[in-house]
Parts: C-alpha cells; structure tokens; sequence
C-alpha cells in the first residue's frame, strides 16, 4: 500500500491516528508508560554506563570491558539492589548449548568487572558476592535503570494500562483502530519495525570485512582490491562501530569456498561486510553490503564511484556508511578517523602505495624478505611523488622497521617516516604504534606506553598495537594487565596467534604447544609457528621434537642448508651438540649481515651451558638498542625463558638495571597461573 521511499507520510497517518485514539478515547484513568530510550546513561559514584553503545565511561574516559563483563554489569543495573542469582546469570548469559565451564567462566567474568570498577569481593562498593547465591549491586544508581534491558531499541511502543470500568464501546472502538493501524502498518516493513520497536538499526557489535573481490578481469590488479580491503578495515575500525576483525584474520578468507554463516561462527562476528573493486583506467567503483549473519538478511548496500586519487576518499565514505547502519546512535562513534579529512592524492603515488601495502601484507604471510624490499621500494616512491602522503610514510616506516639487516639507516628511515607521518596526520594509529616500537627497542618504557595507549585511544581494534602493549606490560613486571591485552588482540585478530608466545613467557609450556598446534591446522606453513613450537618442545626437554620442529621453521625461512646441518648434527651428537651448530649458524648470519638475532644466539650458547659467549651477545644486542631484531626482541630479555638459567648471574642484574627493568622476579620469575591457566576458555 505504501512504496518503502514514502514511509514518512504513512507514519505521520498513523501516529496522528494513533495519538487522537489514545488521547481522546481509550487512556481516561488509564496510564501509557513508555519504555525509555536507551540513549539515557544510568551513573553510579564516577561511572557512566551507556547501554546504546555499549560504552562504559570513568569521568568521561572509556573503560575497556569484554562482552561477557559488560552484560552481567547490565543485568546487575536493571535491578539494583536485589539478588541476581547465579542460575539467572547461567541462563542469560551461557545458555545450555554452550560448551564452557560456567563457574569457571563467571569467576572470570566479575573478576574482570572488578578490575574495571576497582571494586574488591573483600571491601565491595558496588557489587557484593553472596555465597552460592549470586550477586547484588549495591551502589547508588541514578538515570535510567531500564534502558541496562533493552540497549538496542530506539523505539518502544507505548504500553496501556487501561482502567477498571471502560465501556464496551471503547473496546469496540480500540479492536477497529487496532485493525485499521494493523493494515496501515503492514503496508510497509519499514512502518512495522518502526511500530512494533525494533531498532532501525540492527543490534551489529562485531564486524569483519571480507575481502573485496576483483571484478577488472585483471589478476595483476589484485594487489589494488586487497590493498582497499585493507584500508577498509582500518577506517572502519577507528570509527567505533564496535570489534572489527583484524586484516590479518580477515585476509585468511579469501577465495574461501566457506558460507558466511560459517566465518561469522569462527570469527565471532554478528555482521559481515563484502564487496567488490572495479577499476577501469583512473575510474574506481567499490560495491560493499552489510549481511546480518544470524538471520543473512542484506541490511545494506551501496556503489561509490570516483577517480584513483579520490580512493582513500571513498574508502572512508564507505566505512562511515557502514558504521551509521550499525550504530544506533551515532553520536556514540569515534571521530578521531575524520578530525582529518582525506585529501586528492596523486594517483601515481596511490598506485605505488596501494603496491607496497599488498607487497608488505604478503611479507607478513611469510612470501619472504624479497615482499619486503618490493614494498620499501614502493613506499619510498610514494613518497617523492606526494610527499605529504601520510600513510605512505607509515609504510615506509613499518618496511624499514621489519628488515632483517637492522643497519643504521634502517633505524633513521623509519625514524624519520614515522616523525614526518605523524607531522601530517596526527590521527593515526598505526604511525602511534611505530613511534612506541622505536621507543620500545630504545628503553623508553614510559614513552612506549604512551604511544601504545594513544594508538588504541584512535583504533581500540588494532591488535597491533594492543600486542605491544601487552609485550610492554610484561617486559616491566606488569603480567595480569599484560595478559588482559593479549586477551583483548586475539579477540579482534582471531585467526591469528597472540597467545602461544605470552603463555610461553609464563611458563605455560603444555598450553602454549596447544595453541600453536591449532594455529598450525591452518597456516601450516608459518615459520614462526615451527620456531615457536621449537622454543616450547625445548623448554619442556622433548629434544626429538624440538630439533623436528627448529628443521621445519628454517626451511620454511629459506635456508634449507642450516636445516640439513641441525638434523645431521643431532642425529650423530645429539641437542647440546646441535645448539652449539646453531648458534654458530646465527653468529654467520650476524657477521655476513644477513640477519641480526641477539637473542637468539644468547639463548643457544645457554643451551649449550657457555654462559661466556651467551652474555657476549647480550651485551651486543644492549649495545645496538633501537635496532629492530630479526629474531625475539631484544627488550624482551627479562621475560625470555630460554634465558632464565642466566637469571642467577649478578651480569644478568646489571644488564636489567641498565635497561632501567626491574630486578625482582628474576630470582623467582613471576608466574601468572590464576591468569594463563585460563586461556582457552570460553574459546
């Protein structure tokens, strides 16, 4: 009856209707309670809960807090003051199909709530644990309770309570208006959902952006369709729609032959984007839509059109597009991703950066260093084209940061790219994260985590930068909040590993194997993955599977010599005889300036008990601080296991404290059980 492009004259009918029959006829004694929106924030003591965009504020900063936290909070606040027990928490939150250790998981759950609130179950000033009951909030609560219930409507139909006595005519009179606003409604779907109170806007949290196909018939313009799903994903993310999957799991779908349903149970994601690049000579046309996974329904699509240099333009129009469907209230979003508008680049310099994003995307897959050079050879050219091109600088710094030689004018150029990025555009995260890995691999403990925190303040998804944050955490005696940032990175990433290495460095060798094992199901060609795998078989004494492993990982490196030498070696000789091998290996590789792994030398000549030549390489890696290393990273140092029989040398101290780390937990590394015990639950 009403065409879907005129739904606001047959809303205006329908809401005159309906307002004249509820003021004039039925309400009398009766009383009409509108369920409030959820744009009102409920404040307890110095905190701000907005159930519509699921925000958690302290004095108006955002409180970080998972999914899982952040919905008991929300039920705690519809009736504060009351028991909650555990059993209506089970059935809410861990319905029965799900397979977790509930008392396990809710333990975690209101610990992690505490942390955020800096509440204690010993002394609570707002939530108080009652033994095998539940939990009750007994903090002051003020603004609107009942919006913590329903956090994604943006409208309610109103609710009638008629009085006691109303005539048979106004019944008659209620059933007729009824049927006319009935047929009035069904006229439209967009009229319905906007009566009845669904949200306009569906209750999406997660995204993940697959990626975008090529339609130009041209395989040689697949680097120009990833290097824009690669753009995609960043700007969609600084815009505060919610998690946004990173790149690095994002990519691993490309070409898949997997339903949407199926990626969006892996990723964990309640919306899907995909879309495709077309390009025509200095004409691009990108297609994206929005698919609500749960019910496949297409909430959204559009074309955008333009020339090559307006690209990073259109990137952004597209990402705000997609965040103003998935937001219910807009005014929620970060507005950090357009305090700096896109300009026109030259199409020339966007060609070479679109170039080096794709050939430094396929070094990050392990294609090899020669990715690597194509991609700084890309940048650098971007950047005389256009010289105030900021992510081309970014690049640029991240190519030179990544190289395996770690030479002097290595550190300088990605020094200076990533001064000149932040120069012209102070808005991006990943220029943030560069500057905070230079002052991490400087010493500069304090400044890293001011840069690393800036980073996440501009994209709270970037695992990245949460990754570093964790290492940082953990590098000064910080391994509870270390963890809860490794936890926060797999989230976002979670295709990718972020907690094997941070569960080795705890001594959790059982669970860090396992990681890598299901990591390695489906990327079983990562040499990290082997390398890691390596670390742990060795830390656990299993020799056999160690050296297995060490094999796999540098041929996949591109040195099948080195890992006919280590095979044969341990077969005649055995693991002490074979890390002596190695590390001799390494010490070429540093001297022929192929490669620079401090560590990693360091921590073969402990295997072999010469604590002589392991210090000698210490001291080396102290010496060329603010080098990138090609192996573990030498800040790293205190928390390296491979290390740990050196902790009780007094040269081990004195290397710490010249580091300006402190030096308690290396008599009696810190264990961090109660945590890491816990890593894949819920997963």
């Amino acid at each position: 009856m009403y065409p879907d492009n005129r739904p606001g004259e047959s809303n205006l009918a329908v809401r005159l209707i309906f307002s004249w029959y509820t003021s004039e006829h039925c309400l009398g004694a009766a009383r009409v309670n509108e369920v409030p929106t959820s744009h009102a924030l409920i404040r307890f003591g110095v905190f701000e809960l907005d159930p519509e965009s699921r925000e958690l504020l302290k004095q108006g900063l955002k409180v970080r807090l998972q999914e899982q936290p952040f919905q008991i909070l929300q039920i705690l606040l519809e009736r504060p003051g009351r028991v909650v027990t555990r059993e209506e928490l089970q059935r809410r939150i861990w319905p029965s199909d799900t397979f977790v250790d509930f008392d396990r998981g809710l333990y975690n759950a209101i610990k992690k709530l505490r942390e955020a609130l800096g509440d204690s179950a010993e002394s609570p000033r707002f939530i108080e644990t009652l033994s095998r009951r539940g939990y009750r909030f007994i903090a002051a609560v003020e603004g609107n309770r009942d919006a913590a219930a329903v956090p994604n409507r943006s409208l309610e139909t109103p609710v009638i309570a008629a009085a006691p006595g109303r005539n048979l005519l106004h019944r008659i009179a209620a059933g007729l208006i009824g049927a006319i606003l009935l047929a009035t409604l069904l006229g439209g779907a967009k009229l319905w959902r906007r009566f009845s109170g669904a949200s306009a806007t569906p209750p999406i949290r997660s995204i993940a952006v697959l990626p975008l196909q090529n339609l130009s018939g041209d395989p040689n313009q697949e680097y120009f369709s990833d290097a824009l799903t690669d753009g995609l994903i960043t700007d969609l993310a600084q815009t505060g729609s919610g998690r946004v999957i990173s790149r690095t799991s994002s990519m691993r779908y490309k070409q898949t032959r997997k339903s949407l349903l199926e990626i969006a149970r892996e990723l964990n994601v309640e919306g899907i984007v995909e879309g495709t690049v077309q390009r025509s000579g200095n004409r691009v046309r990108i297609t994206a839509q929005l698919i609500e996974t749960s019910t496949d329904n297409h909430l959204w699509a559009n074309t955008y059109e333009g020339q090559l240099g307006d690209t990073l333009e259109l990137e952004k129009h597209v990402a705000e597009d997609i965040a103003d469907q998935v937001l219910a209230h807009v005014a929620a979003r970060n507005q950090s991703s357009s305090s700096t508008p896109s300009r026109v680049v030259d199409s020339r310099a966007l060609e070479e950066y679109l170039q080096g994003t794709y050939n430094l995307n396929r070094f990050s897959r392990g294609s090899g260093d020669e990715e690597l050079k194509l991609a700084a050879e890309h940048f650098q050219r971007a950047t005389e084209i256009d010289q105030n091109f900021a992510l081309a600088y970014v690049g640029l710094a991240n190519a030179h940061r990544l190289t395996i030689r770690s030479s002097n004018d290595d550190l300088q150029i990605t020094t200076r790219a990533t001064q000149r990025a932040l120069q012209l555009d102070p808005t991006l995260s990943d220029a943030w994260t560069e500057l905070g890995d230079l002052n991490l691999s400087a010493f500069s403990w304090g400044e890293a985590e001011a840069d690393f925190r800036r980073a996440i303040a501009l994209n709270p998804n970037n695992a990245w930068a949460l990754d570093e944050l964790a290492d940082l955490f953990d590098i000064v005696g910080k391994p509870d909040e270390g963890w809860k940032e490794y936890e926060i990175a797999q989230e976002v990433d979670p295709n990718q590993d972020h907690l094997s290495y941070a569960l080795f460095k705890r001594r959790e060798y059982d669970q860090a194997i396992q990681e890598v094992l299901r990591y390695l199901r489906t990327d079983p060609n990562s040499g990290y993955l082997h390398y890691d795998l390596f670390e742990s078989y060795s830390a656990k004494g299993l020799y056999k599977e160690a050296i297995e492993e060490l094999e796999q990982a540098w041929k996949l490196f591109g040195r099948a010599d080195l890992a006919v030498r280590l095979g044969n070696t341990y077969a005649v000789s055995g693991y002490t005889a074979t890390m002596w091998e190695y590390a001799k290996a390494l010490e070429h590789l540093h001297t022929t300036k192929q490669a620079f792994m401090p560590i990693n030398i360091a921590a073969a000549y402990t295997a072999t008990g010469d604590r002589g030549r392991a210090f000698f390489w210490l001291e080396k890696g102290f010496q060329q601080k603010g080098h990138q290393s090609a192996g573990v990273d030498f800040e790293e140092v205190s928390v390296y296991p491979s290390l740990f029989p050196l902790h009780s040398d007094p040269r081990f101290r004195s290397l710490l404290e010249r580091m300006g780390l402190p030096t308690a937990h290396i008599d009696a590394p810190q264990q961090s059980q109660e945590k890491t015990d816990k890593a894949t639950v819920n997963r």
